[in-house]
């Protein structure tokens, strides 16, 4: 997520406002989109949440529970840790997001925006997410076809083949591929027996074998390394922020001139001095001048236009990342429905466009098909004028014609993102009055290094090996730990200090001294006045340490410096949003704004005004780094968040608040507006 310090009014307000939509309506023609309908219906079967009930007080569901003590599903027909990684994943994607007058044509809001803006950090987010998404699923597919290749399965890889050709014997191929895609759609039970499940890291991708997973255990199921996790996905997601950070490293290397050609290979003073990250361009051109060259800021006219279409083109690359993580997600979303949404109605139409294509090519000879594709392909190579009059001619007659034709307008409407399924479930939890609780941390306990529980008969069955063999490809070696290599030992010689070290620590110590000097003097210069001295107030904090309140009714915060809480009143007609220094009311009973002492509002605002959100750096990247080298990890950087209201003075900057994502993802689902991705 990007995240980067704006000072309050630098935003340009939205000028179309939605009509306020009255909250917790049984009647679903009030409701602008298929998610506010799906979030207020009455559910058959219900999860904790949805036993709540719409109530007058918000109800207190797992908020100040361990996410072990919570044993019943919060959400009906979703497990707690699916549930967790969603949101977990959620608060990673979205950041920034405004409301919108009109319901979109897929009546699903949280769409991206057209002028969606371009960060690093944001670029990372993408990376990550299709990773997670599109990466690992392809990797699961790929090592199937492996498996399938390989007879490693003889009967299941004997059954394909004479099917195969016998239809390549009669000239069916393509409807027989077909009709399997049809049946994949349409029954779910078929893709478990056609292609039965197995490990991802377990299976070699070059024999289709059993392998020993990258990671020396096999701790997760649905990661490339099997690396252990504590928590859903959490392999996952190490796998790739490591695999952005990895590509990032080599970037800078390359662009630094690191370890050429002329470079020693023992220890060099390098090890103990940080990259230059933040000046990838000019350790070019001291590395260019070390070589006698003229650096290239002294005379290329290159720099500023190649850079400029770099950021254009890697603003290109993540949205269409971007586009196809969401087209996969989609997909997955509609072969594999989460409740609320429907079950058979996506999986139905995609089965009636795979038929229609099988029943074309019954009748249709490879002849006709190469003649056909010959015939469009001249077409769009020779007839630009045609297509060109034949578009102007839509635009004008048809002005959305271009939208309709996508696939989430078209084929997969109604069909979620995997955001757009987490912004539901969240709504689900505001319409009954129990928000959903945050997931569990991730990273703050060491994974366990044992291996994930597998049944080891059904895989021998599966895989067709024997029992011993995984058990001993999924066992941890003797000298495991999560974060080596294979066949590493846990044991090893403490580094040798240097005198170059020895100054690098003087210098962390000087750093991080000059630090808590810097925001010590902002408590002067905002007594001063300063607003950005303001914001800066206790954004550095020690880890683990209690932050109290932390949700559902209370979020801690500062405004203004002031520490306080931000505080939702689920008392109105329509909730109300205020930031109170005033901690003696009982958080629990009294949220109404009447019960807080006089003079201890600073803001409120009704949520139905909130018109744009956008979650905030307490620093910025490079000052995250200085604290993260100098202070270490005993002290982390609190972010903040930025509301902009309907009204031009509605504009309030919260810091210092390390519950920013459960405030955002309440306020994002607790009323009826529509919102659109920034």
């Amino acid at each position: 997520m990007a995240e980067k310090d704006i000072e309050p009014g630098t935003m340009p307000s939205i000028e179309t406002q939605p009509k306020p939509v009255v909250r917790n309506p049984i009647a679903n023609d009030a409701a602008p989109t298929d998610s506010h309908i799906l979030a207020r219906a009455d559910h058959g079967e219900k999860g904790l949440i949805q036993q709540s009930g719409v109530k007058e007080e918000t109800t207190d569901v797992g908020w100040t529970q361990s996410h072990q003590e919570i044993r019943e599903p919060l959400v009906a027909g979703l497990s707690n840790e699916d549930l967790w990684l969603l949101v977990r994943r959620f608060n990673k994607q979205i950041y920034y997001v405004k409301a919108v007058s009109d319901a979109p044509l897929q009546k699903l809001d949280l769409n991206r925006a057209e002028d969606e803006e371009f960060s690093p950090d944001k670029l990372r987010a993408t990376i990550e997410r299709f990773y997670t998404t599109v990466v690992v699923g392809l990797t699961c597919a790929v090592k199937h076809i492996a498996r399938l290749r390989s007879w490693r399965e003889p009967r299941r890889t004997a059954a394909f083949c004479s099917v195969y050709f016998t239809a390549w014997l009669l000239d069916l191929v393509v409807p027989m591929l077909l009709g399997v895609l049809v049946a994949l759609v349409v029954e779910p039970r078929c893709r478990e027996v056609l292609f039965p499940p197995a490990p991802i890291a377990l299976v070699s991708s070059s024999t289709g074998g059993v392998q020993k997973p990258k990671a020396g255990v096999l701790g997760s199921h649905d990661s490339i390394t099997g690396a252990p996790e504590r928590l859903k996905g959490e392999a996952a997601e190490q796998e790739a922020s490591n695999f952005v950070a990895s590509v990032a490293s080599v970037a800078v290397g390359s662009a630094a001139g690191k370890h050429d050609q002329a470079s020693p290979t023992e220890e060099t003073v390098e090890k103990d001095v940080p990259d230059p990250m933040e000046i990838v361009s000019r350790t070019a051109d001291a590395q260019t001048a070390a070589k006698g060259d003229v650096p290239a800021d002294t005379h290329d006219k290159t720099r500023q236009p190649m850079k400029q279409a770099v950021m254009e083109n890697a603003n290109l690359a993540m949205r269409v990342m971007s586009d196809i993580t969401d087209t996969y997600e989609r997909f997955a979303n509609a072969l594999s429905p989460t409740p609320p949404f429907h079950v058979l109605e996506p999986r139905l139409r995609l089965a009636g466009v795979l038929t229609g294509g099988c029943l074309v090519s019954l009748f249709m000879s490879s002849y006709m098909l190469i003649k056909v594709s010959g015939f469009f392909l001249g077409i769009g190579f020779f007839g630009d004028p045609l297509l060109w009059r034949v578009a102007t001619y839509l635009n004008r007659e048809y002005p959305h014609w271009e939208k309709l034709l996508e696939l989430q307008n078209s084929l997969l409407k109604g069909v979620p993102t995997n955001a757009q399924l987490t912004v539901t479930l969240l709504r689900i939890g505001e319409a009954n009055t129990a928000p959903l609780p945050p997931p569990p941390p991730v990273g703050l306990e060491k994974p366990p290094s044992r291996p994930a529980s597998i049944n080891h008969e059904e895989l021998s069955t599966t895989l067709d090996v024997p029992e011993s063999e995984i058990e001993q490809a999924a066992s941890a070696e003797p000298a495991f730990e999560p974060g080596g290599t294979h066949g590493e030992t846990t044991q090893s010689s403490p580094p040798k200090k240097t005198w170059m070290s020895s100054i690098m620590n003087v210098f962390r110590g000087t750093t991080a001294a000059g630090v808590r000097s810097k925001l010590a003097v902002d408590h002067v210069k905002a007594a001063a006045g300063s607003k950005a001295a303001r914001n800066r107030i206790g954004i550095l904090r020690r880890k683990g340490g209690v932050s109290l309140p932390v949700g559902p009714i209370e979020f801690n915060a500062r405004y203004q410096g002031k520490r306080g809480a931000a505080v939702i009143d689920s008392s109105k007609e329509q909730p109300l949003l205020y930031f109170t220094t005033d901690s003696t009311a009982d958080s629990n009973t009294d949220n109404a704004i009447e019960e807080r002492k006089k003079g201890s509002i600073l803001f409120s605002m009704p949520v139905t005004d909130i018109r744009e959100m956008r979650k905030l750096g307490g620093m910025g990247w490079k000052g995250k780094l200085v604290v993260g080298w100098a202070v270490g990890s005993s002290k982390e950087v609190v972010d903040g968040l930025l509301l902009r209201g309907r009204l031009p003075h509605q504009v309030f900057q919260l810091t210092a608040m390390r519950t920013r994502d459960e405030l955002f993802n309440r306020l994002v689902a607790i009323d009826g507006q529509v919102w659109e991705s920034c």
